[in-house]
Formats: structure tokens, C-alpha cells, sequence
């Protein structure tokens, strides 16, 4: 998870080169959750990971109203995949929620809306060379900022990892390193504020960028918008640069 395998001035150039070379299919059918469902057991056991899945690789949060599944496919291969979910005062069903309760309710009591990504996956035959993967799967979260408009981005992870948020995408601590039952296994409470950071996020790393027919086919559940199952082209290489300042609530 570094961006120090490549130059500082070569890293986002060379994940935009390879977005051309991605898409990602927002899962909706019963056919395509069994493929993330063996996704998950396959790279939570190879990092001996299963227990924090202890009730089952799926759950009933992957088929909650605000939740959107998307897998990474690269030159067709599924890679990895990641839920999102979308946390409001008035619906705060979410992964985090059942691990830190109380931090999670005081930031939707002051009103704040929450982007909460979890069941990342990636298979690893495919992503032992492959340092983007992080980068371009995590992706769809800041999509995700940009198309609710959302206060935070929430990060539930474990200790060993806190580095990596705190430094790509500038999150801060909320609840420091504990044991959540819910995992069984020590976790933090992150999140990135998006409307502090999100300009600097995104000239850092302009692969985040996604423009607004992007953020509707992916997270839109109007069926005038888009119909299911989904492919979806990243478009951080067609956004002009002057419309920076539109693709997070700023």
C-alpha cells in the first residue's frame, strides 16, 4: 500500500494510465454476489482473515437499501471488490456502526452524513505486484463523497493499517486501536473530513476524480439513470481540471 514503489511525480500518472485498463461493475445480481462471496473467503484466508466474518462471508448489511457492492476488474479479472454504504441520521445501518456504536451515533447526531466502505477484498494471485489495487478499490468511497455529498468518509481498520488512511487520505483518529466484537479483532475508528480535505485529496490524486455521469452510474438507483448489472469506466481522465472543485463537497 505505498506510492513509494514509484516516483512521487510518476505515481498518479501511471493509476490514470492504468484506469484505462479498468471498470468496475456494481453487483446486483444473485449470480454476481456469489463471485464477491468467494472473493472474500478466498483473501480473508489468505491473510487469515475469516474471523472477521464471523457470521459468513455475506451478511444482511450487503443487501441493505443503502449499500452498493462494486468489484474491480482489470483486463477483465475480477481483482478485488468493496461495499460502500451510504450512513444518514436517519438510516445508520453500517459496518462501523456495530463496531463503535457510540462514536458512530454522535457523528450522526450532530446531523453529518457518512460515506463507510468495508468487505475489502483482494485476490491475492492477482495483486502481489500489483501496489494500485488499495488505491483504484478504494476508489468508489470518494465517488461515493462526491455523489452524496458527504461530511466524512469512515475507515474501520485495523492497527497496522491506520498509516496508510492517515496518510492517502488524510484521515484523522476517531477511536483509538480496541477490541470490536463485532470483528474480534483489535480495530480503529477513522474518517477523513471531505469538505476540509477534499481539494487537497484530489490534486494529490486525480484518479480520484470522478465526474458526475460517473457518480450517478454508480450509485444512482434510478432506473432512468442506469439498469443493472453495471459496467461502469472510471473517468478520471476526462474531467477537465477546472471542474476540481465540483467532485467533492468542498
Amino acid at each position: 500500500m505505498s506510492d513509494t514503489l514509484f516516483t512521487r511525480g510518476d505515481f498518479s500518472r501511471k493509476i490514470l494510465e492504468i484506469l484505462d485498463n479498468v471498470e468496475y461493475r456494481r453487483v446486483e445480481s444473485g449470480e454476481d454476489m456469489e463471485e464477491v462471496e468467494r472473493l472474500r473467503y478466498k483473501a480473508y484466508k489468505a491473510h487469515g482473515a475469516l474471523s472477521l466474518a464471523p457470521e459468513g462471508l455475506l451478511d444482511d448489511v450487503d443487501f441493505d437499501s443503502h449499500a452498493y457492492i462494486f468489484g474491480l476488474y482489470y483486463y477483465g479479472e475480477l481483482v478485488s471488490t468493496i461495499r460502500i454504504h451510504y450512513v444518514t441520521p436517519e438510516h445508520r445501518i453500517s459496518r462501523s456502526g456495530e463496531a463503535f456504536p457510540e462514536a458512530m451515533d454522535e457523528l450522526l447526531d450532530a446531523g453529518l452524513t457518512l460515506i463507510d466502505p468495508a468487505r475489502f477484498a483482494a485476490d491475492p494471485e492477482f495483486t502481489a505486484d500489483m501496489p494500485w489495487v488499495p488505491y483504484l478499490t478504494l476508489r468508489p468511497a470518494i465517488v461515493a463523497a462526491a455523489y452524496f455529498r458527504a461530511d466524512r468518509v469512515i475507515q474501520s481498520v485495523r492497527p497496522p493499517h491506520a498509516a496508510f488512511y492517515k496518510r492517502v487520505f488524510y484521515a484523522d483518529t476517531i477511536v483509538p486501536a480496541r477490541l470490536a466484537e463485532s470483528y474480534g479483532v483489535d480495530v480503529t475508528l477513522m474518517a477523513t473530513n471531505v469538505i476540509e480535505v477534499g481539494r487537497k485529496l484530489l490534486t494529490r490524486y486525480p484518479f480520484f476524480i470522478s465526474s458526475a455521469s460517473e457518480q450517478r452510474m454508480m450509485f444512482s438507483r434510478n432506473p432512468n439513470d442506469t439498469l443493472p448489472p453495471l459496467t461502469i469506466i472510471p473517468t478520471a481522465r476526462f474531467v477537465p481540471q477546472g471542474e476540481l472543485g465540483t467532485d467533492l463537497p468542498l
